[in-house]
């Protein structure tokens, strides 16, 4: 092969590797999202057999997104690319990266301990972590829980290789590594970040879709901090992984993706899958509400059309030789991916009235409270209502008794009319 024919073929396999490495957090994410759905009241709990997974069957912590931070999240992201810039530009990037390594690092590190609990999960099997003693850790005052932590062998490993990995990838630098740090900080955002409503998805979706056609296409802002930003920010890999592992001397450029254009898409894909969790239990409230084996058409349909998008991202990429804004295509094929399954499947109204279980059973709550406060007040009047009419009613029949002092007395008038009489 001659190398022009190499690079091409080193470029394909580029692609393809950011493709892989895109698709595979999101699908991991979003089915990690599934343990932040509240346990609807109807839905047994589930006994783990696992001591990597809580007994209780509780939800996982969770940071909801509403309509109003959508709108903040392109001006915040704005203010903070542009900082980043500046900085950049006038301060030496020396001392700044190893700030940004001393930070992502202790981040870096925890990212990457958690995934390992989840990878651990859906690989070990459960018969050989049955021989496995868990630990509780609880942090309590006042006898109120702060915080419980399960532990185990397993998340002191986790913890210890991600320690291990973290060291070498501050003093190496290494792609390999900065990649797996990547991954991690995806599959952790997807699984915590969730968004309240499909209008909310929409709103961010379509202010980044702004945010980066005006960053990459009107600026050299995006493309220089990425450059510049040593920290795992993006996934890479390299143009030409041929001639970069025959020749290791030759400096080999790298093809990248920012986190962003994962992350975002993805927790619009999580709540896709999330949203059929809740109409398929609907429809059939039995099993085990934290079963993964339910109709999932929104989220095939969204997974399908970011593949897509992202397909022609890279091949508008590689057609015209220049940096893309993935979120100019990936955008619109998210948003219309579900827009177009709902009106197939005859469910846009549902589709916008959907809000996550939490702020459902809020309301309700808030209903039910002021429907029992109101019955309350309505039973204390009807109460004392009760006690006047009891009152003025055993005033009536009380019988008339006359004392001598409160007997009535005869009239002067009277008196007189015997006196003159005698």
């Amino acid at each position: 092969m001659s190398s022009s024919e190499t690079q091409e073929l080193g470029l394909k396999i580029a692609y393809g590797a950011l493709m892989t490495m895109a698709v595979v957090p999101i699908y991991a994410g979003s089915f990690a999202s599934l343990t932040g759905m509240k346990r609807p009241a109807n839905a047994p709990k589930k006994k783990s057999t696992s001591p990597l997974e809580d007994s209780d069957d509780e939800e996982s912590v969770s940071e909801t997104l509403s309509a109003s931070d959508a709108w903040m999240f392109p001006v915040m992201g704005s203010i903070t690319l542009f900082s980043l810039y500046l900085v950049f530009r006038y301060v030496d990037k020396e001392y700044i990266n190893i700030m940004i390594t001393a930070y992502f690092g202790l981040m870096g590190t925890m990212a990457m301990a958690k995934t390992g609990i989840l990878v651990a999960q859906k690989t070990i099997p459960t018969v050989l972590l049955k021989h496995i003693q868990p630990y509780k850790l609880t942090l309590s005052t006042k006898g109120k829980d702060l915080f419980k932590m399960k532990l185990t062998y397993v998340h002191l490993l986790s913890l210890l290789l991600s320690v291990a990995l973290t060291v070498f990838y501050s003093f190496t630098k290494n792609w390999i590594a900065s990649n797996a740090f990547g991954l991690a900080f995806s599959v952790n955002a997807i699984q915590l970040l969730s968004l309240d409503s499909f209008k909310t998805g929409m709103i961010l979706l379509s202010g980044l879709f702004l945010y980066d056609i005006f960053w990459v296409f009107g600026t050299e802002v995006m493309v220089s901090v990425a450059k510049n930003f040593d920290a795992p920010i993006k996934v890479i890999w390299p143009r030409d992984i041929i001639d970069y592992l025959l020749n290791s001397e030759t400096k080999s450029t790298f093809a990248m993706l920012g986190l962003g254009d994962i992350v975002i898409p993805g927790i619009f894909v999580a709540l896709c899958l999330r949203y059929d969790r809740h109409i398929s239990w609907q429809k059939n409230p039995s099993g085990d509400f934290r079963s993964s084996s339910f109709s999932k058409p929104y989220f095939t349909a969204c997974l399908i059309a970011y593949i897509l998008g992202l397909a022609t991202t890279m091949a508008v990429m590689h057609f015209f030789h220049a940096a893309q804004p993935a979120l100019l295509y990936l955008s619109p094929a998210c948003i219309l991916s579900v827009l177009i399954t709902a009106a197939v499947r005859g469910e846009l109204t549902q589709v916008f009235q959907y809000t996550t279980e939490e702020d459902q059973d809020d309301e309700k709550d808030k209903k039910s409270k002021n429907k029992s406060k109101k019955a309350k007040k309505s039973s204390t009047s009807d109460e004392m209502d009760k006690v006047v009419e009891q009152k003025s009613q055993d005033k009536q029949d009380e019988p008339e008794i006359f004392t001598p002092e409160s007997s009535p007395k005869p009239s002067t008038k009277s008196k007189s009319k015997k006196n003159k009489k005698k």
